[in-house]
């Protein structure tokens, strides 16, 4: 099919998926009033692919094929430059929120002809032919994608079979001659409800015990027994006046349960080999948290943006503590910038020539992003004032008795009238207060791993050799 419009993109995900939203069944997700800003947000990846600006960065050619630039399989590290500058673009176009239905599902992909070829070659299974040709079908139909990987889990403390509930992770209950059936629960899935295929993956190690739990596969999102339980989270009506950013913008994040789903054998890429659950799982979080870190440039632009526009109306840009916090604002992006870039450079190649990001450098990346984004905000916050949440209507401008007050009484320094000062203001708070701002917010410390988990990664990932001999050496131990 090559590229497709993003009225096709539209068109295809009119069908009967079984998506509910508050309660009832929606019939179109492409029509309902929340759910269609997200439909017409993912179209961006489209879009970009017919828009002159960004036609180079976001299309491949190769021989007489073009397709999009998420399913280039990275084979040097200007590929992963690449994709990182893809999702930066997208992203800011998105007014800071990552469009999402190309990025995650070829994370997955690439992670799965990594891993996938290892389990071949241990149990003599057909894995990676079924990964390409899955991929070949992605690429080639331009296809939208959401990835399916953190369980419901239950008991955080307690593994797979040690449930009080043995579905709290999703789990192969029936082995057939012709596939598999599968039940459970998938939560956190962003995307799903507008996108052609769902990828499901393993959240965690598994033992062996655990083997009908060690799965990963691929379906239709309208496959017969998916249901999506949409999350209302931000849904509520806005006005373009209030909430500029996030009026016309929206991910929507769902439950995704599988009620006993069939998976033919050719979407199967694990069923039981439990020692590659892990692997799988590591290598999804390897690509995923790069693209991460991509997708937080604007918003962490966006917040010094906000800063500068906010000092310079409110008549303090000259202000030692406002220098100050704008030093802190610009230290922070660029750092992450700059680990970003570095994540991509220090890349390596598989025995595939498949490159992945630094691990080390990209979960750097994105413990330094979490770890400070509630200060940032802080600061952003402090420059602007409380006007973020207390300020006026769209309505009150409009009502000639308290229109023009308003634009007296609310204005800033010079030049700058209180219907200006507010609509800059209210811009400033949708990113940082209201529904879309605690969505960035929770984001920042749980989507993609977590501040734990990132440590972790930092602590697997460093090599403590070399400094370690380097200390003997220096105190004058031999080895």
């Amino acid at each position: 099919m090559g590229l497709r419009t993003p009225q096709q993109y539209i068109d295809s995900i009119r069908d009967d998926r079984t998506v509910f939203y508050r309660g009832e069944q929606v019939a179109d997700v492409t029509t309902h009033p929340i759910i269609k800003k997200a439909v017409h947000h993912a179209a961006l990846d489209f879009e970009m692919t017919e828009d002159p600006e960004y036609r180079e960065l976001a299309v491949v050619k190769e021989g007489g094929d073009e397709y999009s630039r998420y399913f280039k399989i990275p084979a040097s590290t200007d590929d992963l430059l690449k994709r990182s500058q893809l999702i930066e673009a997208a992203t800011a176009l998105g007014k800071t929120l990552v469009v999402l239905v190309k990025e995650i599902g070829t994370d997955a992909l690439f992670a799965l002809h990594r891993v996938s070829r290892q389990v071949d070659q241990k149990y003599e299974t057909d894995y990676l032919r079924r990964v390409q040709a899955f991929y070949k079908h992605c690429r080639d139909n331009d296809l939208a994608l959401s990835v399916a990987q953190t369980d419901v889990k239950g008991d955080r403390s307690a593994g797979p079979q040690n449930q009080p509930h043995p579905d709290y992770y999703t789990r192969i209950v029936e082995r057939r001659a012709d596939g598999i059936v599968v039940r459970g629960a998938k939560i956190h899935t962003s995307c799903t409800t507008n996108v052609n295929e769902l990828i499901v993956l393993p959240t965690r190690a598994m033992s062996e015990a655990d083997k009908d739990y060690a799965l990963a596969f691929a379906i239709p999102v309208n496959t017969p027994g998916v249901k999506l339980v949409a999350s209302p989270y931000g849904g509520s009506p806005k006005s373009e006046f209030d909430a500029p950013l996030s009026a016309d913008r929206k991910m929507m994040e769902t439950i995704t349960i599988f009620d006993d789903v069939f998976v033919p054998w050719d979407r199967v890429f694990m069923a039981g080999e439990h020692d590659f659950a892990a692997a799988i799982a590591l290598g999804f979080v390897e690509y995923h948290r790069f693209t991460a870190v991509s997708y937080k440039l604007p918003l962490v632009d966006a917040l010094i943006g906000s800063a500068l526009l906010m000092a310079d109306m409110n008549g303090i840009a000259k202000a030692a503590h406002v220098r100050d916090k704008m030093i802190w604002l610009i230290s922070y992006a660029e750092t992450l910038r700059a680990l970003t870039e570095m994540a991509a450079i220090r890349g390596t190649g598989d025995a595939d020539g498949i490159f992945a990001p630094d691990a080390l450098t990209t979960n750097m990346a994105k413990y330094h992003f979490a770890h400070h984004y509630h200060e940032a905000l802080q600061h952003v916050q402090d420059i602007a004032g409380g006007m973020l949440v207390t300020g006026p209507g769209v309505e009150d401008f409009a009502n000639p008795e308290t229109g023009d007050l308003l634009r007296k009484y609310l204005g800033g320094r010079a030049g700058i009238d209180g219907e200006v000062r507010t609509r800059a203001m209210n811009m400033v708070s949708d990113l940082t207060t209201g529904d879309f701002g605690g969505y960035h917010a929770v984001l920042a410390i749980h989507a993609e791993g977590s501040l734990e988990a990132e440590k972790l990664m930092i602590s697997r990932a460093y090599d403590s050799r070399r400094t370690l001999a380097y200390a003997k050496k220096l105190a004058g131990i031999q080895e």
